[in-house]
């Protein structure tokens, strides 16, 4: 039989290179790699590596299905679908634990974005290496949504910024006073930042209530 080599990104962000049976996989379970994985019929490799797909590159899921068709591993689109939502945001975290510390420069900003033809606020904030803090979407553009979000970071990622940067809304400033948040604000146009399916699905993302 032939055999694929399958590059691997596995849940705690390690590579490795492994060789695949062109026959296929058969239906092994992953009992005894964690509760998270009992009573799945791939290996945790082989999930690992279809989440990882979905989630780094711009891909549909019926691209991911025929990738995976590819090396030999049959599974259908809805279930790299199932997959993501139950394995994308635990593999997220666990990478997120193993990043390097926060900077203590936070660039706080907020775009507009459309849901189901309704108009919301991508609130978002990273720090000065570039790493995504958190994200937040809201309805309103406001010192309520702006505190909600400084709220949700000084709770998710860890010790107080030494500097805060923002766009020249207003409302971060209002806020921070209401919250009595002292810190140093420097209303400068903040770094760009471009959101990928990996990083929304890394961080708590909120949807208006």
């Amino acid at each position: 039989m032939r055999c694929h080599n399958l590059l691997i990104f596995s849940a705690e962000g390690t590579v490795k290179l492994t060789n695949w049976s062109g026959g296929g996989v058969d239906e092994r379970h992953a009992d005894g790699q964690g509760p998270l994985y009992r009573r799945h019929r791939f290996p945790v490799e082989v999930i690992c590596y279809a989440v990882w797909l979905y989630f780094r590159f711009p891909l549909s899921l019926r691209t991911v299905e025929e990738m995976l068709a590819a090396r030999g591993i049959g599974v259908t689109y809805e279930t790299v679908r199932q997959r993501g939502r139950k394995f994308g945001k635990p593999f997220s975290d666990r990478i997120r634990q193993r990043a390097p510390a926060r900077g203590d420069k936070w660039h706080l900003d907020e775009v507009v974005i459309s849901i189901a033809g309704e108009q919301h606020w991508l609130w978002r904030a990273v720090d000065q290496n570039g790493f995504v803090l958190d994200v937040l979407i809201q309805r309103r553009r406001d010192s309520r949504a702006a505190q909600r979000l400084m709220k949700k970071l000084l709770k998710s990622a860890g010790p107080p910024p030494r500097v805060m940067i923002t766009d020249k809304l207003r409302s971060y400033g209002a806020a921070r006073a209401t919250m009595g948040f002292h810190v140093e604000h420097r209303g400068d146009v903040p770094i760009a930042v471009e959101l990928s399916r990996a990083d929304v699905a890394g961080m708590n993302v909120t949807r208006p209530s």
